[in-house]
């Protein structure tokens, strides 16, 4: 069994944070293969969902706390499904990627996520994280307001294009191939090559027309 956690803030309002890009990936992960439909879990804090790959069990969580609290939710669902920290996969945003790079890494520090500072207080350190690039604003005091602001319109292109790639390139993580889903999310949000232009044929030159002589003669 794999249990996949998406970070985020629950409400409306706060649906399209920057902070809550991992509340999106989850939920692509689940249009697109197709897993049950999201029900509350009082006891674990979250709603959940489930979907069978290879014959292998996966649940999927969004933690109803707020953010600083998620590790409520996942040290529930640890604990009800006794799962090993290693069996859990946390995705959330990441400030120091940019925007619409996505990487894989297990166990470490918060490096100061909210989201992740309480998963690691409840269940330690050593689980997978996928880690959402969203671009850092440039400032550590604008920090709070950036993660907490919505996506910009012109954000939607690759945002976009890095949830597909993140849930098409899912079942890899799932058969623990971490490498290969790093592999085939890079190709899938990779700009598209221009076209090769034709090489032009060369200019042929013309052969040079001589004019006809004049006629020298007098007529007589």
């Amino acid at each position: 069994m794999r249990l996949i956690i998406g970070l985020g803030n629950p409400g409306r309002g706060h649906a399209g944070n920057r902070h809550n890009i991992g509340f999106m990936a989850v939920d692509a992960i689940v249009r697109r293969h197709s897993f049950a439909g999201w029900r509350m879990r009082g006891r674990l804090n979250a709603e959940a969902t489930e979907a069978t790959f290879a014959g292998e069990k996966v649940i999927a969580l969004k933690p109803t706390t707020y953010m600083n609290e998620s590790g409520q939710a996942v040290g529930a669902a640890q604990r009800f499904y006794k799962l090993d920290a290693e069996e859990i996969i946390v995705l959330h945003d990441e400030l120091d990627l940019a925007p619409g790079k996505v990487r894989v890494k297990l166990d470490g520090g918060s490096a100061g996520h909210n989201g992740l500072r309480s998963v690691s207080a409840h269940i330690g350190p050593d689980y997978w994280r996928v880690r959402l690039g969203i671009g850092h604003p440039g400032e550590k005091d604008l920090v709070h307001h950036y993660v907490l602001s919505d996506f910009a319109k012109t954000d939607r292109t690759w945002l976009e294009k890095s949830l597909d790639a993140v849930a098409e390139a899912f079942p890899l993580l799932i058969e623990k191939n971490e490498s290969s889903f790093m592999t085939r999310v890079a190709l899938l949000t990779q700009p598209p090559r221009p076209a090769r232009k034709k090489p032009e044929p060369e200019a042929r030159d013309e052969p040079r027309r001589e004019a006809p002589e004049a006629d020298e003669s007098d007529g007589s």
